[in-house]
């Protein structure tokens, strides 16, 4: 197989070549995009990346399998790993598969919100959650946001897009515990995710999961 001038570098390079190549740290560097077919997980896109310190193998709904290769690692060493993980990547899939569904059926029956109706049923789920966790709050503002599910203030008070009344169940849940859990953490820190998945279950997975909802905000 021949290989592109980056490949070359990247699969000589030694630790001193890694941390001069450490300075690129600020950019997301990809070369080269491979679509290999592996196995029985079907095609595979595989990226060189100056950022990855290990494999990375990302599964989105929509998105396929892309796998980040770092540097110092072949490509034929990355496709050994990938195949090695063919039983957790085919979990994911068919994962993802049901999220597509769900979401490609919200989409395909979404309906104009009787906002009224809609208002109500955030404002009682956030009173409820709010009693449940014992994490009070001070204000709270439904809207229509372009760009946002929802945010929290420094002085308490929490804004909530009304389109996560159409959001299902557990991932409106999770976006009104994730604004009440920024009253105890005004920040993304360790602490905070931590007590966000003490409360709302696997918070990191879910917040993946409502990337693919995004185009609900209108």
């Amino acid at each position: 197989m021949a290989l592109g001038i980056f490949d070359i570098i990247l699969m000589k390079s030694n630790s001193n070549d890694r941390k001069k190549l450490n300075r690129l740290k600020g950019y997301t560097i990809m070369t080269d995009p491979k679509i290999i077919t592996v196995g029985e997980i079907g095609e595979v896109l595989f990226e060189r990346s100056f950022r990855a310190k290990y494999v990375n193998i990302t599964i989105r709904p929509f998105n396929g399998i892309r796998v980040a290769v770092p540097v110092g690692v072949s490509l034929a060493a990355a496709r050994k790993i990938t195949e090695s993980k063919t039983e957790w990547i085919k979990m994911h899939l068919f994962n993802n598969k049901q999220l597509e569904r769900e979401y490609n059926e919200l989409i395909s029956n979404k309906k104009p919100l009787n906002r009224a109706d809609a208002k109500k049923k955030i404002i009682r789920r956030l009173e409820e959650l709010s009693v449940k966790h014992k994490i009070p709050f001070n204000k709270v503002f439904i809207r229509a946001q372009k760009t946002r599910w929802g945010s929290c203030s420094v002085k308490k008070n929490i804004s909530l897009n009304i389109n996560i009344a159409r959001l299902p169940h557990k991932l409106m849940d999770y976006v009104i515990l994730h604004e009440l859990v920024h009253i105890r953490h005004n920040n993304h820190g360790e602490k905070y995710w931590q007590e966000l998945s003490r409360i709302a279950g696997d918070a990191k997975s879910l917040d993946k999961k409502l990337d693919i909802y995004q185009p609900l905000l209108d």
